[in-house]
């Protein structure tokens, strides 16, 4: 099976359907991945691209990106190499509504025990499990 990645402006025009020709050529080669023709590899910057663009650009609130980018990168024939810290991170940017860099790298600390984060961000704060810190 070919296995190839993928940039966010693919990714986003089979989300948005905009330009309509160029949405239309994500479909079919979404349609070779569902039918299994194709193994598609999503980075971890695809993915943070793919929702800041839809957020900024676009006007999509957390709670519309999330199950849609959920979904994305569980279907058959996405490859994720972290796809676990991804979906985690998915699931505080929608739940505690912070910008979604900031939930993955939320994440990353929770994953190696550390607590303590110099940000001016005060949207940490609405981790319980993160202590933010003033520089």
């Amino acid at each position: 099976m070919n296995r190839a990645f993928i940039d966010a402006n693919v990714i986003l025009r089979l989300i948005t359907g905009d330009p309509a020709d160029m949405a239309e050529q994500a479909a079919e080669l979404f349609r070779k991945v569902d039918e299994g023709h194709l193994e598609i590899v999503v980075d971890e910057v695809v993915v943070l691209e793919t929702v800041w663009v839809l957020s900024s650009f676009y006007g999509f609130a957390p709670a519309q990106i999330a199950p849609i980018m959920r979904t994305f990168m569980v279907s058959k024939g996405i490859i994720c190499s972290n796809k676990a810290e991804l979906l985690q991170a998915l699931a505080l940017y929608d739940d505690k509504n912070i910008d979604f860099a900031d939930a993955l790298l939320a994440v990353k600390m929770m994953k190696h025990g550390v607590k303590e984060i110099y940000s001016f961000d005060k949207h940490f704060e609405r981790l319980e499990s993160i202590q933010r810190l003033s520089p």
